[in-house]
């Protein structure tokens, strides 16, 4: 299995410190050695850096180590191979445009038969299952409407192609178009958000700590979602699964479920 983490921000955030985190599980405190890719997003565009080498030990990690780069939304991935070989072209997160956007895809689980679906726009340029489900889905975007829809719309559309693809097998999935993070739960996916009063936390897989009262201002709000809590002194939410949550400027602006009578929860305020 693969590992995820994503950050929706409402401020230009760096994301060093829970990065380091998951990369030490890349090879390091985890078997997740089989490459990592991150993703930053500037507006519409984003930018990205891949490795098929282990995230713990890679020399493109120790230098996004190095260099903050801020952003309001993130998409990192380390993978543990088990579709496709390891490979460049085999390593999260994928991207396409879609609507005059980048959009950005990873995926952590199995998807048995997803290779079934048929494209008719995008095509794979690796071999892994993730790719092809990446490409499904936004064939079905781009023949469900005409251009980008309202975030409540895409929101519930998102919703009803990740609960198609979930009984395939293991779907826990973060998808963005830079306006939008989303974050849907096959079977394991937790979430923190960061706001005022801001204190310490301490990564589990690293000898790093920060205190986030230095490092913030009173408005600043954070939400990161990752397969499994990368801090052991903050309050992490595990997601029900068939739970689907859409950030928007580092808030839950969405969460809607699978069971048709939970279908929208409403709004979560920071």
């Amino acid at each position: 299995m693969c590992e995820l983490l994503g950050m929706s921000a409402n401020v230009p955030t760096d994301i060093r410190f829970s990065f380091a985190g998951l990369a030490r599980r890349g090879g390091g405190a985890g078997p997740h050695r089989d490459g990592f890719g991150i993703a930053f997003y500037d507006g519409r565009a984003a930018r990205f850096f891949h490795d098929p080498e282990p995230a713990a030990h890679s020399e493109i990690a120790r230098f996004l180590g190095a260099h903050p780069i801020k952003s309001l939304t993130v998409i990192a991935h380390i993978r543990q191979a088990n579709s496709g070989k390891v490979s460049l072209a085999n390593t999260h997160p994928f991207s396409r445009e879609l609507f005059g956007r980048v959009w950005t895809y990873a995926h952590n689980g199995q998807l048995r038969g997803v290779k079934k679906l048929p494209l008719e726009f995008y095509a794979p340029v690796g071999t892994t299952d993730s790719e092809h489900a990446f490409c499904w889905m936004l064939d079905q975007l781009r023949k469900k409407f005409d251009a980008l829809p309202p975030p409540a719309r895409l929101d519930r559309e998102v919703h009803r192609l990740s609960a198609q693809l979930a009984p395939m097998g293991v779907f826990n999935m973060l998808l963005s178009d830079g306006r939008t993070l989303y974050a849907y739960c096959g079977k394991k996916l937790s979430c923190l958000t960061r706001r005022a009063p801001f204190g310490k936390a301490t990564l589990i897989d690293a000898d790093r700590s920060v205190n986030f009262a230095e490092e913030t201002g009173p408005d600043d709000c954070v939400t990161v979602v990752a397969t499994g809590p990368l801090t052991s002194d903050e309050s992490w939410t595990v997601l029900e699964p068939g739970t689907l949550l859409a950030l928007r400027e580092g808030r839950i602006a969405h969460s809607i479920e699978s069971k048709p009578q939970d279908a929208a929860k409403g709004v979560l305020k920071c």
